[in-house]
């Protein structure tokens, strides 16, 4: 790392201060006994993906599966949670084609929220097991898909029943949120870069605010858009082409609104984005792991385009970036200057940032561009898990690769192992 970048880095760490103190230096500290450091890298860990906190995902059919994804973090000695069965037959391809060790299955049904898997990890005879594994390993580290509530309650119970060690590696509710939520995000990144980085954006809490902010953006873009704070791979969007907002009534706009605001289950008093919705197929996320403050800088693991569908941008996948040189240095120095400031709020572990980029740094390396901030993912996902998991596989650099949702009518209900036995000796193997 340049003594430039960490100049810039440093600044950034102090640009965030007066929005630490917005957030509650108190509030933070509550977690600190918790809190993950290196003395804790020797104890096992316990992986859990669990989703609940995203909004929407309940309606997915057979999301409860994706708490299976925690196994590929897991190693030996590890242990991993989940809702729903276990698949045998997955489990010996992790053990045995996969090389991914001996780690231990818990399985945590949740009462109600199927997806509520940390909040079952703390009751019955999930939490019994999870205790005797901290016992007999004198500590425990927990590693959520995100730093939510339950996950540092679930800590909380472990360490006063233990009497052990006990770590989470994540960030403390408060800074999770303040990473997740679009509008504190935003804020953040124009403490430590400007608002050149953020598409024009205008917040607002009710119905008569947003129609005007909507009508007012749609004078300068040819699209705008509304956007929840909270809301994950775009299910919070709703977007407008700027001549149906000039046509529409000011009452047919505002019953518009209303309608969106119904389908996503606003509050009545959370802030609303409308935002200038830019004319581009460029979206590309950056892949970082932040460590504890005084740990280490920020480290970037990727860079990333994501793989986009339909008119509100729903993400199917990613693959390796095949942007600009100057273009992967914007997004690469941008990325790492809002990480120190995250790492000084107090963010610890996996996060992503999603980029507009308009111009054609593809077509015209040369060519002008810029880069926007869209978004914080705190939390794992749909590109850092496929990431980690080839860095586990692989000896040397990833080579290119595509990971993307993938449906086909002739495989719905077929069992894992079929597709193993017709697959054969193609099904990737970590020993060759």
């Amino acid at each position: 790392m340049t003594e430039e970048l960490s100049s810039l880095l440093a600044r950034a760490r102090s640009a965030v201060q007066p929005l630490a103190e917005e957030i509650g230096a108190e509030e933070v500290a509550a977690f600190e006994p918790l809190a993950w450091h290196e003395s804790l890298a020797d104890l096992p860990v316990l992986n859990l993906d669990d989703v609940s906190a995203i909004p929407f995902l309940v309606d997915i059919e057979g999301v409860e599966e994706y708490q299976h994804r925690a196994r590929l973090r897991a190693g030996d000695g590890d242990l991993f949670a989940a809702g729903t069965p276990q698949n045998e037959t997955y489990e010996r391809y992790c053990r045995e084609r996969l090389c991914l060790g001996a780690a231990e299955y818990v399985f945590a049904p949740a009462k109600s929220n199927p997806l509520a898997v940390a909040e079952a990890c703390g009751r019955g005879a999930a939490f019994e097991r999870i205790a005797a594994r901290a016992r007999e390993a004198q500590g425990l580290v927990v590693h959520p898909y995100m730093g939510i509530e339950a996950v540092w309650e679930l800590g909380r119970r472990l360490a006063e029943a233990t009497g052990v060690r006990i770590g989470v590696i994540g960030p403390p509710p408060p800074i999770t949120w303040a990473a997740n939520d679009k509008g504190t995000f935003s804020e953040l990144v124009t403490r430590v870069l400007g608002s050149d980085y953020l598409v024009e954006t205008i917040p607002g809490a009710n119905i008569d605010e947003l129609a005007r902010s909507l009508t007012e953006l749609a004078k300068r873009h040819q699209r705008v858009a509304l956007k929840r704070l909270r809301c994950a791979s775009a299910m919070g969007n709703a977007v407008f082409s700027a001549a149906a907002v000039e046509r529409l009534s000011k009452e047919t706009l505002e019953n518009e609104i209303r309608v969106f605001l119904a389908r996503t289950e606003w509050d009545g008093e959370e802030e609303v984005l409308a935002v200038a919705w830019e004319e581009t197929e460029l979206s590309p996320s950056t892949q970082l792991w932040i460590p504890p403050l005084g740990s280490g800088e920020p480290r970037l693991d990727g860079i990333y385009e994501q793989i986009l569908q339909g008119k509100r941008r729903i993400f199917v996948g990613s693959r390796p970036s095949g942007l600009s040189r100057p273009c992967h240095r914007d997004l690469a120095q941008s990325s790492l200057r809002v990480a120190a400031g995250l790492q000084a709020l107090g963010y610890v572990g996996r996060c992503s940032f999603d980029f507009l980029v308009i111009g054609d740094p593809r077509g015209d390396p040369d060519g002008d561009f810029v880069v926007r901030f869209v978004e914080c993912n705190g939390r794992w996902g749909g590109t850092s898990t496929p990431m980690s998991l080839l860095d586990r596989l692989l000896d040397g650099p990833r080579p290119p690769y595509r990971a993307q949702d993938f449906v086909h009518a002739d495989l719905i209900g077929v069992e894992f192992g079929e597709i193993l036995d017709a697959v054969g000796d193609q099904a990737f193997d970590a020993a060759t």
